[in-house]
């Protein structure tokens, strides 16, 4: 076995070793986030990451809760901006200061990113990190030979989905029927219309060309469930989205219905709009969070299906 001339010459090589180390995490990573679907590579995530926490920000902000070049910054901004998944506008005082924010699919990656992937890793770099003990050059030697017996890419894919989207199937009726009446009678009646979709949604859903999506955890089975129902051509309606109580801190919300927009997107759907209740304030922050708008068009031509509807959103495309 032929040496290692980073290993060997210790603190001479540091920058070497780390820049070695930081690319086979790297590399796992990539192959990490093509499993989920994603389309953007490691190095993009912290930018998306830093927008997801602080909200919008400017180049300048970007720069300094990053820690990197403003060059580095930029080139990150605009092969996202290519992507669909960061704009810029200029707005406040300044009009000469561009402001980064997160377009509705950069909102609706990070919803999916954050609950199927981030989890996973950080728990597989947690087990990675365990036990490290000795100098600084040591604990690297440890995670490479880690590494070495179970790659980063290993670790994560062997670890459970935190959760899982499935389609409907008529064995999922029930829990459609129960996770909505569940939340509807918690603060509302069920109506009529309720009721009709909820006791019959192969035909008022399905069979219309409409779709039933859920959420499942691992380890309490569905949780949620959320529905696209065929209005017109392609016009359709978000609804009957809700999660059960004993699931209420996962994100199961958030990642439900970022799940339902990216199948909106594959659908084809024209206009996309849902009606909801000024009650349902954590819903509708939700809805406004992954690229809803309130809309009085919407109101008017729809709202009136429902006694409780007060707010009627469209999706920003």
């Amino acid at each position: 076995m032929m040496a290692d001339v980073l290993q060997d010459y210790g603190d001479l090589f540091l920058g070497s070793r780390l820049k070695r180390l930081a690319e086979r995490l790297q590399a796992d990573a990539a192959r990490i986030i093509r499993e989920a679907g994603l389309p953007i590579q490691p190095a993009q995530f912290p930018m998306l990451a830093a927008i997801h926490r602080y909200g919008p920000i400017t180049i300048g902000k970007a720069v300094e809760v990053l820690g990197i070049s403003q060059p580095v910054v930029t080139r990150t901004l605009s092969g996202l901006m290519e992507m669909g998944l960061l704009e810029t506008t200029r707005d406040g005082a300044d009009q000469r200061q561009k402001t980064i924010r997160l377009t509705s699919a950069g909102q609706a990656l990070m919803a999916q990113a954050t609950v199927t992937v981030w989890p996973r890793v950080d728990a597989a770099v947690k087990t990675l990190c365990e036990g490290l003990d000795g100098r600084f050059l040591d604990q690297v030697g440890q995670m490479e030979e880690a590494l070495d017996r179970q790659s980063l890419e290993s670790r994560v894919l062997s670890l459970p989905p935190a959760l899982t989207i499935r389609p409907y199937a008529d064995d999922l009726a029930e829990a459609f029927y129960r996770i909505n009446a569940e939340w509807v009678q918690t603060m509302f009646t069920l109506e009529e219309n309720d009721i009709q979709i909820l006791t019959r949604p192969r035909e008022l859903i399905i069979d219309g060309g409409g779709e039933i999506l859920f959420v499942e955890a691992p380890d309490v089975g569905v949780i949620g469930t959320c529905a696209l129902i065929r209005m017109g051509e392609g016009v359709f309606e978000l609804t009957k989205m809700g999660v059960s109580a004993q699931a209420r801190g996962r994100k199961a919300g958030e990642f439900l219905l970022a799940a339902t927009l990216d199948r909106a997107r594959a659908m084809g759907i024209e206009t996309l709009y849902l009606l909801t209740n000024r009650k349902c304030e954590a819903a509708i922050h939700l809805y406004e969070k992954l690229g809803f708008v309130h809309s009085e068009e919407i109101m008017e031509r729809y709202g009136k299906r429902y006694e409780r509807c007060n707010v009627a959103m469209i999706y920003r495309w």
